[in-house]
């Protein structure tokens, strides 16, 4: 009994350390994420294999592990940008991207855990300033945010390739131009649409113009048409089956034949 305390003391010291080794050996990488090793006594950075995946792991203690994010982020970016004629562009994009899992132990040997800042900003924004500079502010404001937002992303991924950082999409969320420039712009289109209502309403004016005239001409062929075809006995010919008519209906008349200046039937009266 006496010996217990003996034995006790060194058999806790044991158990603290076997809890300790066990802690320093074992790593969780939670979902979403991955992990790459450091192997201290080994050649460093592991990347000849793929990063350690979700879940838990043991890891010898004198190891490290350095864990990255490797869904898709979102980063905002605020840049003052020069136009083609020089004039200052602020521009607000947002670029969604995510590291390269295979190549997740290059990026951290190469880049560091800071690859955002050391090696995607950088790249935004240049691709930002070489595709703006292209581009005059009325360009910028009203017809081109499509085009500037593809030609940035190509830019940005021909600067990150073979750089182990996969970019999925650039989104320009605003582009403003200094207010005078702004103002001139919005005159300048309003303008060319008052424009384009006026030549509408004058080639409407015309279409009906000539509308009418094709009309009248029409009507003008009609009667001459019929009025050339309209001879005397013609006409002697619709009295007599007008007489017929009148004959027939059940009304009481007074028909007289032949008593006008050219022989046609007279009506005088009926009830």
């Amino acid at each position: 009994m006496e010996r217990l305390p003996k034995i006790g003391i060194p058999l806790f010291i044991g158990i603290v350390i076997l809890i300790i080794f066990i802690a320093k050996s074992t790593v969780t990488i939670d979902s979403g994420e991955a992990g790459v090793l450091y192997r201290t006594f080994g050649g460093g950075v592991v990347t000849d294999k793929p990063p350690l995946s979700e879940g838990f792991h043991f890891v010898a203690p004198w190891n490290k592990v350095f864990v990255y994010e490797v869904r898709q982020q979102s980063i905002d970016e605020e840049m003052r940008v020069l136009s083609s004629n020089g004039l200052e562009i602020r521009l607000d994009a947002s670029v969604w991207f995510q590291p390269e899992y295979e190549a997740l132990g290059k990026l951290h040997q190469e880049k560091g855990e800071a690859y955002i800042q050391r090696l995607l900003q950088p790249a935004i924004r240049s691709a930002t300033r070489a595709v703006v500079g292209r581009y005059n502010p009325e360009q910028l404001y009203a017809s081109k945010r499509e085009a500037i937002q593809k030609e940035i992303f190509d830019e940005t991924n021909l600067l990150l390739e073979d750089q182990y950082v996969q970019v999925n999409e650039v989104l320009v969320r605003d582009v403003s131009l200094p207010p005078t420039i702004k103002e001139a712009i919005e005159r300048k289109l309003r303008q060319e649409q008052e424009s384009l209502e006026y030549e509408y309403r004058l080639t409407k004016a015309e279409q009906e113009a000539e509308r009418q005239r094709i009309d009248a001409e029409g009507k003008a062929r009609a009667n001459r048409i019929l009025s050339e075809s309209l001879t005397e006995k013609v006409l002697q010919e619709k009295g007599i089956q007008a007489t017929l008519e009148l004959a027939k209906s059940p009304n009481s008349k007074v028909v007289v034949i032949g008593n006008s200046e050219n022989g046609m039937p007279l009506i005088l009266g009926n009830n």
